[in-house]
């Protein structure tokens, strides 16, 4: 969960100022803000998140608490690749997530048959990775879906149009499946070369090579 914070600052001699920061991990927020009061002259200091809900520092660490013991700051990486030829898919995901004070990823990978393009594929691949996310019991949360396929992240975003009835079916399928799951989800755009770990998941599924695994990353 990320938030920004928001506060009045005042100086020995009255001068007042309001600051805003930029959006960081709930938990760095919760250590500047203490650091903050310390200081004796910050007013009015507030913690807002990407829904503009605005959060006091007893609430917001009574809900990182209460989500401790369950997955969080969650962020998936996506990629599908079509087999003209063979007319095959690879589908790859990578989910990073938090869990009782320690952080993992999951790797998994898929050979599918009955679909039809690489969009399809990249569709595919996101919806492999919901799939995860629901054996992770992960529910109401914000969640990260990045990929590099501009065609599914301007349509799930609802800057293009799906245009296409196969590829309308799978933006529904994606849709229900997050609204099922409560997840409330940001789409991000990245080049392919940040997308490294997906792309490669999906390429070792057409050379029907099987990944699924889960550990922890170290810091």
């Amino acid at each position: 969960m990320q938030v920004r914070i928001e506060f009045t600052y005042k100086t020995p001699k009255g001068i007042r100022t309001t600051f805003r920061s930029e959006e960081m991990q709930a938990e760095d927020a919760i250590s500047m803000v203490e650091d903050l009061e310390r200081t004796g002259r910050s007013r009015d200091i507030r913690l807002i998140d990407h829904k503009e809900h605005t959060w006091s520092l007893k609430e917001l660490k009574e809900f990182l608490k209460g989500i401790e013991t369950e997955p969080h700051n969650i962020v998936v990486y996506f990629d599908g690749g079509f087999d003209l030829e063979a007319k095959r898919s690879g589908l790859g995901c990578v989910i990073y997530y938090d869990q009782n004070g320690k952080s993992y990823r999951i790797r998994k990978n898929a050979l599918v048959e009955e679909l039809t393009s690489n969009n399809e594929a990249e569709y595919a691949a996101l919806h492999l990775a919901l799939k995860e996310l629901a054996l992770l019991d992960v529910h109401h949360l914000p969640v990260k879906l990045t990929g590099d396929s501009q065609v599914v992240i301007n349509q799930l975003n609802g800057e293009w149009p799906v245009m296409e009835e196969t590829l309308s079916e799978w933006a529904d399928r994606i849709e229900l499946t997050l609204k099922k799951l409560g997840l409330e989800p940001e789409y991000q755009l990245v080049s392919r070369k940040d997308n490294q770990e997906a792309d490669r998941l999906a390429s070792q599924a057409l050379k029907e090579v099987e990944i699924s695994s889960t550990s922890e990353v170290k810091p």
